[in-house]
């Protein structure tokens, strides 16, 4: 079954508290954050944290990721040495740039499920795009490796990156919205000609600003997003409702595919619905907006 990411909340792994109230936020997906929200410091508690704290979140139907810090601190491998542990749903590798990165990750994650008698390939891989260079390597980083589930954007890093500075500060959402859009583009676009979901940056604005929240994830939506990553509790409801077919959407599908069947029983090709053309992609789409909806509800029935 195809996992949901609609929201992929963080949570620094070195706060317990924060940890153990995680659970009841509501996100699809948990990421216990060994990079920036974890100071040099407390790298060792934080990895000490999320190793414990993941088998628990697991119990309450929580995909666990972890973020960890990039191959270029030295970090990695002594980060993924404590939390690729049984219940894990996945690694998420900050700054991701190349193939190599992904196939090192890779190799770390199969040397340490083959020593602890894990399923081979089961924990899952989310590459972190951060900057101009991930972008421009995109369809390589993607087809590294079959672990491989979802490429997530980090718009912090990339807009310092491309010069904008302390300005993205001073902005407001929907202008910043326009400066991050070929990067959205091309993360959306490279990661559904592949197969695997494309997770938005987290929003921005202000903590206080839900319908900013709405707004810009119905946009990227519509670019061809999944899911978003999300910095704030407040945030979740906002994303996870925008992700989720509504339920018009869903009986409006439902009657597209009953309509595309009837008329193809009839030996035809299309057929109209409310004075618009049906024809086969308004069925296939209809179909997996409906796919969709089911694997959802399921997922929710288990959370509840």
């Amino acid at each position: 079954m195809t996992r949901i990411l609609r929201s992929m909340l963080y949570v620094p792994a070195n706060s317990w508290r924060m940890i153990t109230n995680a659970a009841g936020e509501g996100a699809d997906a948990v990421i216990l954050d060994l990079e920036d929200a974890c100071p040099m410091g407390e790298k060792e508690t934080g990895r000490v944290f999320a190793r414990d704290a993941i088998p628990a979140l697991k119990e309450q139907g929580v995909d666990v990721f972890v973020r960890v810090n990039s191959l270029e601190t030295g970090l990695t491998e002594t980060d993924i040495d404590y939390v690729a542990v049984p219940g894990i749903a996945g690694i998420m590798l900050a700054k991701t740039e190349t193939k190599e990165h992904v196939t090192a990750v890779d190799e770390m994650l199969r040397k340490q499920e083959k020593d602890r008698g894990m399923e081979p390939g089961s924990i899952e891989l989310v590459a972190l795009i951060e900057t101009p260079v991930g972008i421009v390597n995109l369809r390589d980083i993607i087809t590294a490796s079959k672990r491989l589930v979802a490429v997530g954007f980090g718009a912090g890093d990339y807009s310092r990156e491309m010069g904008a500075g302390m300005g993205v500060t001073g902005i407001a959402p929907d202008e910043l919205f326009t400066m991050l859009l070929y990067a959205r583009c091309a993360i959306a676009t490279t990661a559904r000609a592949f197969g695997i979901q494309a997770i938005d940056t987290p929003f921005f604005g202000l903590v206080i600003d839900l319908d900013g929240v709405a707004r810009e994830t119905g946009k990227v939506k519509l670019l061809g997003f999944c899911g978003k990553q999300v910095t704030h509790p407040r945030h979740v409801a906002a994303v996870n409702k925008a992700f989720t077919p509504a339920a018009a959407e869903v009986e409006l599908a439902q009657r597209v595919v009953d309509a595309y069947r009837k008329a193809r029983e009839q030996g035809l090709g299309a057929t109209t619905l409310g004075g618009k053309m049906i024809d086969f992609g308004s069925f296939k789409r209809a179909e997996s907006l409906l796919a969709l909806g089911d694997i959802i509800r399921e997922k929710d029935k288990r959370r509840a």
